[in-house]
């Protein structure tokens, strides 16, 4: 069953299309990732989906619901953790889990999210004095805080360490095993072959491929799903 469908988006900035007839489709209960170089127009479809940017044409359907105008009630059932997110220095890790849970009607318990995420023993440290990696598993657990059943996520793991990149994977994981859709933006083809059930390449504003990481690989006659990226986005 499909929890997202996009059917023909496009979205022009200052007379550059970002999106040029995107469609995708992501199924309950999968990883599906977005794929592609910089500025291909992956974060312009996470922030159509999520409600903060209205597309120009096309369609956009979140569990059933129109994202710019069912906003608020589609917010109460989805979590985000976008490409610029930040939280001010001096906020508690504690403070910061049980504000977020004020934003939604029927949250998980803050307390619960923050143990199960292993930030229990760090309640109380400032956000400015936690490491890359646990401020990112701060931001998984504020995505998860209001129950959501879909998660976005963009370039999540972009300035982390390999340690800190392998224990996030560990995490997204525990999100589809909890039965959560997540849809992964990344630019790291080890990442997306680790963790996708299926994975849309994106390049110049289009879908150019879309399948698992082994069709993806098929169909490109590659080794690896690096080497298929580089062959279906004919980059060196």
């Amino acid at each position: 069953m499909a929890v997202i469908e996009i059917n023909e988006l496009t979205k022009t900035y200052h007379g550059t299309q970002a999106l040029n007839g995107v469609s995708l489709r992501v199924e309950r209960g999968e990883i599906f990732g977005i794929a592609g170089p910089n500025g291909a127009g992956k974060t312009t479809i996470v922030e159509c989906v999520s409600g903060l940017r209205r597309p120009d044409g096309g369609t956009v359907r979140v569990l059933g619901l129109n994202p710019q105008n069912n906003r608020r009630a589609l917010l109460q059932r989805i979590g985000a953790q976008l490409q610029e997110a930040a939280l001010p220095d001096g906020i508690k890790v504690g403070e910061a889990l049980r504000m977020y849970a004020s934003f939604y009607d029927n949250p998980a318990d803050w307390r619960a999210v923050m143990d199960e995420w292993g930030l229990t023993g760090r309640k109380g440290t400032r956000f400015a004095s936690l490491s890359g990696g646990w401020k990112q598993r701060l931001f998984i657990a504020l995505a998860l805080v209001g129950d959501p059943e879909v998660v976005l996520l963009d370039e999540l793991t972009t300035g982390l360490d390999p340690d800190a990149r392998r224990t996030t994977w560990v995490l997204i994981r525990a999100m589809r095993d909890r039965g959560v859709t997540v849809v992964l933006v990344t630019h790291f083809m080890d990442e997306a072959e680790a963790l996708c059930d299926r994975i849309a390449i994106v390049s110049g504003g289009r879908v150019i491929a879309e399948g698992s990481p082994r069709e993806l690989i098929t169909e490109a006659r590659a080794a690896s799903l690096e080497d298929a990226y580089f062959a279906l986005t004919g980059r060196n």
